[in-house]
């Protein structure tokens, strides 16, 4: 079949990410003779400059990883490094509820957590890769002290808020807009001098007997040094966000020190010969092992089932939406960052059983949590009475699956991906997010604005995902990393904010059912559904609604629609922005793929 390029094959590395620079910046530390942890946090860090709509170092990072089989520790076994930060000590239910707050706003201060993409990357260099600070964050100074050529979609980006950051983020409009207000022109260099003040100021924190304890002590600088003295000072003062009024933030110094990302076992799902990793149910990682236990066993998910003509056929893609939808509901009842969350019975066979009882061949348009273990469920009172409305107009679907944003900065949310796989068999996979340049005012001493995925808990207590200081938002951010015969062997993921399940899963059908090349799998028609709460400001929902690529022809559009979808024809070539890297552990063969939507990702490698 017709592929936008070739999969990449090779054997001394792969780096497959987002954006061209990043994944330049990770194959460059492979070739300077770092490993696949040298090379991810090269490229994440280079992310954070090329990619400020989608990303910054205010944000936050889920990394997935696996060391090589041939590793003297830690040899062949999945583990999830939380870079999410937690809400401040000061975010209670009732301090929102003093200012009238019944959901949490998408932009301004209120929803920061603690900035944890930067601990994250740094952890993961100093734990398992080899090089010096320097030379891995050496790209991302270069590109913001000099310049690099800035993408459409940056441009668009801050065209669309331009006028909300010369009213009210006079910050953002210095960092951001010419001296006479005019927003960057794509293609034309851009320069963030402040910022790679920023990390230089790192680099000269970063002293010490070893590189270990050089690493320490930058990350000291970050979260007990200058940064949190910059974040403590800015978080004082009001701004404008997306509630209509202006608010101090929350955010403190002490919640900065008081932080550390940490290591966690994933959760899995042994599937058709496959073991598929994801991160707990702080994420929405485990919903899609979920939909993928309700479709093992399905008939329209047989092996190279709808994918004759490398396209999926009506009967899968319905019965993939019908079983997202599910999965989907139980993560509205169910996921939290909590140890209650009942994550061995959502995927026990037994209750898949029920759940997969209930895809019928009609489209589904209500919420329908499950009662794993038999508890009842309980879904937010917010969600039920949207579940309960009339169907939400979402906007116009971005043209390359990326975040609506509006003249506030409120954005439906999107990030990065970055996946890299060494000579070694050493495995990576990062979705880095937030402090997106139009998620808050930059701080101007810092040349960068703080994240926003606090907007993702509840204000009503008892609920899994309710807002407690020291928790983590059950975020939308969920990379993969999968293992065959019990040997790690691919890594994947997507942008895409509440559709990165989804988009995944369409990958996974293609790749591991249709039999399809990890180049041609990405390629492959993508469909997601809207009929769940959305994760973001203002947390709507269209009941019903199924999104799909033109490419999968009308017949099977058609099919759909006699089935009761929704559906939205978007573009040919616009949901999903999925890169892929994998390993065959016999003939020690590197794969990589990257998506051609948005002409900007790429995957590089020999």
């Amino acid at each position: 079949m017709f592929t936008t390029r070739p999969e990449l094959a090779g054997t001394f590395g792969m780096v497959a990410s987002t954006h061209w620079l990043a994944s330049a910046a990770g194959m460059a530390t492979l070739e300077a003779g770092g490993n696949a942890f040298d090379a991810a946090v090269a490229a994440g860090l280079t992310l954070q400059v090329v990619e400020p709509h989608l990303n910054g170092p205010g944000g936050e990072v889920p990394i997935l990883f696996a060391r090589s089989p041939r590793a003297a520790s830690g040899a062949g076994v999945p583990v999830v490094l939380s870079g999410q930060g937690v809400a401040p000590a000061g975010a209670t239910i009732d301090a929102f509820g003093s200012l009238g707050l019944d959901l949490i706003p998408g932009t301004g201060l209120l929803a920061a957590t603690v900035p944890g993409a930067l601990g994250a990357w740094l952890t993961l260099l100093r734990d398992h890769g080899t090089l010096p600070l320097d030379a891995v964050l050496r790209f991302a100074i270069e590109y913001a002290e000099h310049g690099h050529p800035v993408h459409p979609r940056v441009a668009a980006t801050v065209a669309s808020v331009s006028e909300h950051f010369r009213t009210h983020w006079p910050t953002s409009a210095a960092t951001w807009l010419a001296p006479d207000g005019a927003p960057p022109t794509a293609g034309r260099l851009f320069r963030n001098p402040v910022l790679a003040s920023t990390y230089r100021r790192l680099l000269d924190a970063a002293r010490g007997p070893s590189r270990e304890a050089q690493i320490d002590a930058a990350l000291a600088s970050w979260y007990t040094g200058f940064v949190a003295e910059a974040i403590d000072e800015f978080s004082r003062v009001p701004v404008m966000d997306d509630s209509g009024r202006a608010h101090r933030g929350l955010l403190t110094g002490e919640d900065l020190a008081s932080w550390a990302p940490r290591y966690e076992p994933p959760v899995t799902l042994d599937w058709q010969g496959w073991t598929l990793a994801k991160a707990g149910p702080w994420s929405q990682g485990p919903a899609l092992l979920q939909a993928l236990a309700m479709l093992d066993g399905h008939p329209a998910a047989g092996a190279g089932a709808g994918y004759a003509s490398g396209t999926a056929d009506a009967d899968l893609v319905h019965v993939s939406a019908e079983a997202v939808k599910l999965a989907m509901a139980d993560r509205e009842a169910w996921y939290g960052d909590t140890a209650e969350a009942p994550v061995d019975d959502l995927l026990s066979t037994s209750y898949t059983e029920q759940r997969r009882a209930l895809i019928s061949d009609r489209a589904s348009t209500e919420l329908r949590p499950g009662s794993p273990g038999g508890r009842p469920p309980r879904l937010p009172a917010f969600v039920t009475d949207a579940a309960a409305g009339v169907r939400v107009d979402r906007g116009t679907i971005a043209g390359v699956g990326e975040p609506t944003v509006d003249t506030r900065g409120t954005t439906r949310g999107d990030t990065c991906h970055v996946d890299v796989v060494d000579r070694w068999g050493n495995l990576v996979s990062a979705t880095p997010s937030g402090g997106w340049l139009q998620s808050s005012p930059v701080i101007p001493s810092l040349g960068f604005a703080l994240g926003t995925r606090a907007q993702m808990f509840w204000l009503e207590p008892g609920l899994p995902n309710s807002l407690q200081p020291g928790k983590r938002p059950r975020t939308t951010l969920t990379p993969s990393l999968a293992l065959r015969g019990g040997v790690p062997t691919l890594a994947f993921g997507t942008p895409g904010g509440d559709q990165q399940e989804q988009w995944q899963l369409c990958f996974w059908l293609a790749h591991v059912l249709g039999g399809l090349d990890l180049q041609a799998a990405i390629d492959a028609p993508a469909w997601h559904t809207t009929s769940f709460p959305s994760s973001f400001y203002p947390r709507e929902m269209s009941p019903g609604e199924l999104v799909v690529e033109s490419r999968l022809g009308d017949d099977t559009i058609a099919e759909l629609r006699r089935r009761g979808h929704a559906v939205t024809v978007s573009d040919p070539w616009s949901l999903g922005r999925l890169s892929a890297v994998s390993v065959d552990p016999e003939t020690g063969i590197l794969r990589a793929g990257a998506n051609p939507r948005g002409m900007q990702g790429y995957a590089v490698g020999r």
